[in-house]
């Protein structure tokens, strides 16, 4: 790894040695616009940079903010924050084998992370192999997650602790798409390693994916020894929107230790919908909605939640395009969220009271973009948040501001 790490910042630093020297850099131009750009190609679909005849094109991203922050009257103060640096690397290896990998480096380098490094083979446009470290198609934002898409600061709580994206793991399958007239559909379908036991086994005291998603050793092996299961089908029209059903299944837990079962298959299934659209060619809106169903054993405690749930809805309305400060093409886009996860669903045995622990979060905002792949965001965040008992509801505030930019 610090070897890969090595090589790729001194490709970058002999790179930006010959910035002046245009004819040699070349921007990758993107997919061709006349036909329809799903959420499944959002992972090719970046700006890249060549230099003159290397077989490899350059890309990524970077996310830094301000942030002030209180809880319940409590004021805890003003920061910065590098949120993460995403680089990406692709090579065309022969006609019809593609290579394409994300390495992300987060809150500095508080944690590296490939989180996508697969190799596709193009046998049809509906039946092409993918093998590797993959993104598991489940949801939208998992797929579509590149900080310049979004005129919100932070992720939605739905996509990042309900469905813990970003997730991918080692593994293969297939995808594929067809085309025609107004309508495009896709699939994707792909046998990989899965989660662990620190779903209920987390210093969160929760059920959590996200902490289930954290195994180290998940390149090298499967926990529970059985594949996971995922799969994606999406439609979409180039007049009315998109929209798409995912699921995701497997055995979480070490259930056999040296060929002896010492323990029941426990399993975690994950359940999406998606969708987006666009009203009267100016307002989107992008929604997503995700279900979790775990087992868990009947010695954990009631705070671990059999099922949660949670949804997010962004609305971006554009109030100006024209030229601001000489950029001749720049946007100015309003926008508004609305999210809610709930963790636990249930009941108390005893007195068969709900279970708390959720949160309702809204995000009002204002993006700029000077250009297509740079965003000047202002957000305002107000969560209410219950714990297990209902105690009376904590409340935050946050105003961000920062950028996030492809280069």
């Amino acid at each position: 790894m610090k070897i890969f790490i090595s090589i790729l910042f001194v490709s970058l630093f002999s790179i930006s040695s010959w910035g002046q020297i245009d004819s040699i850099i070349k921007r990758v131009p993107l997919p061709d616009s006349t036909k329809i750009i799903m959420n499944t190609d959002a992972i090719y679909n970046r700006p890249f940079l060549t230099v003159g005849k290397l077989p490899i094109a350059l890309g990524g991203y970077l996310e830094a903010n301000t942030q002030y922050k209180g809880t319940d009257g409590v004021d805890e103060g003003f920061s910065f924050q590098f949120r993460r640096l995403t680089l990406f690397l692709s090579s065309t290896i022969a006609r019809r084998i593609k290579f394409l990998s994300e390495i992300e480096f987060e809150d500095g380098t508080k944690q590296i992370n490939i989180e996508y490094a697969a190799m596709d083979l193009e046998l049809h446009p509906l039946f092409n192999l993918r093998g590797g470290i993959i993104m598991n198609p489940i949801g939208a934002f998992n797929q579509n997650h590149d900080g310049p898409r979004w005129d919100f600061i932070d992720r939605p709580i739905s996509a990042t602790t309900i469905i813990p994206s970003t997730l991918s793991n080692v593994g293969f399958g297939f995808h594929g798409k067809i085309f025609a007239h107004n309508l495009s559909f896709a699939y994707e379908a792909y046998l990989t390693n899965g989660f662990d036991d620190k779903i209920i086994d987390n210093d969160e005291n929760r059920t959590s994916l996200s902490s289930g998603k954290s195994n180290v050793e998940k390149f090298e092996e499967s926990n529970s020894g059985i594949p996971m299961v995922t799969g994606k089908l999406a439609l979409k029209h180039r007049k009315y929107g998109e929209i798409g059903f995912s699921f995701m299944t497997g055995v979480y837990n070490k259930w056999k230790t040296d060929g002896i079962i010492t323990d029941s298959k426990r399993k975690a299934d994950v359940f999406a919908f998606d969708f987006n659209t666009t009203i009267a060619k100016q307002t989107t809106i992008t929604g997503e909605l995700a279900l979790v169903n775990v087992e868990i054993p009947g010695s954990t405690g009631e705070q671990f939640g059999n099922t949660q749930w949670g949804c997010f809805v962004d609305f971006i309305q554009p109030i100006y395009r024209g030229t601001i400060l000489k950029f001749t093409r720049a946007r100015i886009n309003a926008c508004f969220r609305f999210e809610y996860a709930d963790y636990n669903t249930g009941k108390f045995k005893a007195t068969n009271g709900n279970i708390g622990d959720d949160i309702i979060a809204i995000v009002p905002g204002i993006a700029f973009r000077p250009s297509a792949q740079t965003v000047l965001r202002l957000n305002y965040r107000y969560h209410w948040q219950q714990d297990l008992l209902m105690n009376p509801v904590s409340r935050t505030a946050i105003i961000q501001f920062g950028f996030s930019t492809y280069f």
